[in-house]
């Protein structure tokens, strides 16, 4: 029995968590098995708790963008594999990320979403909480002895702001991942990513397991069945995928664009515009480059079957400048709601099945390279 054949017989079974890890580590072997991953690893409770602690709570989740925080008192709120995360700016300029739950007895400061606030105040005894997470008041406290105001406040997390996209990790003390990105910093420099202007946003949510979306955005020959009218015209290079792996963090994927890419106000080379360049930061972060315009995605995992789906379109300030941004936006949004209309029904349609007992794993196409790329970096992940 080859090793394929030794993988695959496992296939219909319903595996314990031990067995699906070593399946999952077949895709670390320099010949790795061109199979989808065993129905399970979708379902599982025990591997999604996993995926909680060992991926979401020390991995860099995008998250918005700077632009999005631009001014004192500007947040984003929203959970990550249900955990509350409140990004901040305080007077001084600086980024927090914070636990918006209050110390008192567990009530959320904020609902998901975004906006701007001078305090976070608690609705339930009005305590009072500063953008940096300081405690600033607590309603009749003052005769509680045991109480030190001075120890009470919000847990911080890991914030970081790279060319313009804002990432938080649920590890206050987790290392950068700027080294990861060195060569996409290098590849992408003539694309001024950190000038940019964030021309439209969205969040979505879609009932799907967060890997079965992301899996979907490692490849594009789910442009022929989900996208045959709107992404495949205009893949004319084809649906090929060229993949590189530069750590267990960041992968590369890079698309001939066949026709170039028109451009008026960014130095891009021949070679430039006649690709596709993207990149994937694991756990589920997207960045791709559609000549001067460029879009990032998060897809983040809300509970097993939800995740939500972040995402926004940028283009050069030179391009908006005195232009018609709203009617701009209108039309980006426009094409972006009909694409991601087309995934989110074509996802929610494999996770109504994908708890089905007589499933088996599929062989993967040579034009899906990429979800080869994720299935080992999940891998490095929960070994």
């Amino acid at each position: 029995m080859n090793p394929t054949e030794a993988v695959a017989t496992t296939a219909g079974a319903l595996l314990s968590t031990s067995e699906l890890l070593a399946d999952l580590r077949h895709y670390l072997r320099p010949d790795p098995p061109a199979l989808s991953m065993p129905p399970r690893m979708f379902t599982s409770p025990e591997i999604y708790e996993l995926e909680r602690e060992r991926i979401f709570g020390r991995s860099w989740v995008l998250v918005g963008h700077v632009s999005q925080l631009a001014g004192a008192g500007d947040y984003i709120a929203l959970d990550i594999a249900g955990e509350p995360v409140v990004v901040t700016r305080d007077e001084r300029g600086r980024l927090h990320a914070l636990s918006p739950v209050c110390r008192h007895r567990m009530m959320p400061l904020v609902e998901p979403g975004s906006g701007n606030t001078r305090d976070f105040t608690c609705s339930y005894h009005l305590w009072r909480y500063g953008l940096d997470g300081s405690l600033v008041a607590a309603t009749h406290m003052r005769d509680n002895t045991d109480f030190d105001p001075s120890g009470c406040r919000l847990p911080t997390f890991a914030v970081h702001q790279w060319q313009g996209l804002v990432f938080v990790n649920l590890d206050a003390g987790a290392p950068s991942f700027a080294d990861d990105l060195a060569v996409v910093d290098a590849e992408m420099a003539n694309y001024h990513l950190d000038a940019m202007v964030q021309v439209s946003t969205w969040t979505e949510e879609w009932h799907c397991n967060w890997k079965i979306a992301v899996e979907n955005s490692h490849e594009n020959y789910h442009a022929l069945g989900f996208h045959p009218q709107t992404v495949k015209p205009l893949m004319t290079g084809g649906i090929d995928m060229n993949v590189h792996l530069d750590s267990p963090l960041v992968t590369r994927l890079i698309s001939p664009a066949g026709n170039p890419f028109d451009v008026r106000f960014l130095p891009l080379t021949e070679a430039e515009r006649r690709v596709m360049y993207s990149f994937r930061l694991f756990p589920c972060a997207a960045v791709a480059t559609f000549g001067e315009s460029i879009a990032w995605l998060s897809l983040i995992p809300v509970s097993i079957d939800r995740t939500q789906v972040r995402g926004g379109t940028l283009m050069p300030a030179a391009a908006v400048d005195g232009a018609d941004l709203p009617a701009i936006r209108a039309e980006i949004e426009a094409v972006t709601s009909v694409i991601n209309g087309e995934d989110r029904r074509g996802l929610e349609a494999v996770q109504r099945t994908v708890g089905s007992r007589y499933l088996e794993r599929g062989h993967l196409s040579p034009k899906e390279p990429g979800v080869l790329a994720f299935y080992r970096n999940l891998a490095l992940a929960l070994s």
